[in-house]
């Protein structure tokens, strides 16, 4: 039982710290928060990703092309560019590591206002950092798992935020409905979505990109939006569109 409640409880933590901080806040600017804040959410997000850890700024600049040249050679992640869910999943950490790295000239348009900690994110995109998560990961497995089959959760845990990540570019991508006729392939994959946390109103997203709410059907569940709601009435962050003004599908 212990397993099953840390994988849980890795996958809401991990993917709230990526649709929250890497994806809302640092791609999208759909709300403000202090320098402090934003480092207590860096640490936050490192700590919930671990080992699958993505430097906010590397990801907002990726989803940033991704919505600017989506299902086109220039998209960074989109199965119009991959034979299997496995060479999207390849390709997609190349082109991260290669705008981590600085290796890839990337246009000023695509950089503005992204939250930086130059020296945490070398130190959590490190190889040393990753390993020993990954050993503090196995090491609890050993402790805690009563059957050999749990172990199969072990590679998923490691790699989380990529998991989380296929499951939206790859399969968002191909199945489920859509609210707004677009000029891409984006779907909602889940029509309440309490499992991606959101996530997967995705041609909802690619509609209104800045939106905090995800959601635009009535059913359509975005657990995440009312956190926001709340960190707001709380004066940790600002939001930076009025919600209620924000256009919604009958």
């Amino acid at each position: 039982m212990a397993i099953f409640i840390f994988f849980a409880t890795i996958w809401y933590l991990s993917l709230f710290s990526q649709t929250f901080f890497q994806h809302r806040y640092a791609a999208h600017g759909a709300f403000t928060m202090s320098k402090g804040w934003e480092k207590f959410f860096f640490l936050f997000t490192y700590i919930t990703q671990g080992s699958s850890y993505m430097s906010p700024r590397a990801y907002a600049i990726m989803h940033r092309l991704h919505h600017a040249h989506t299902d086109t050679e220039l998209d960074p992640h989109s199965p119009s560019n991959s034979s299997n869910i496995f060479s999207m999943m390849w390709g997609t950490r190349t082109v991260y590591q290669q705008i981590l790295h600085n290796r890839v000239e990337v246009e000023a348009r695509y950089t503005r206002n992204l939250p930086k900690w130059i020296w945490f994110d070398k130190f959590a995109n490190s190889s040393l950092s990753r390993l020993l998560w990954v050993a503090a990961y196995v090491l609890f497995f050993v402790v805690f798992a009563t059957n050999p089959y749990q172990y199969l959760l072990l590679p998923i845990v490691v790699s989380m935020g990529a998991f989380h990540g296929a499951i939206v570019n790859w399969f968002a991508h191909k199945y489920g409905y859509i609210n707004f006729k677009l000029r891409n392939t984006a779907m909602n994959l889940l029509f309440v979505d309490v499992l991606m946390l959101g996530e997967s109103y995705h041609n909802n997203h690619h509609k209104h990109p800045s939106s905090v709410n995800f959601g635009r059907r009535w059913f359509e569940v975005d657990p995440v939006y009312h956190i926001i709601r709340l960190l707001s009435y709380l004066k940790v962050i600002r939001l930076t569109h009025n919600p209620r003004k924000e256009m919604t599908v009958a």
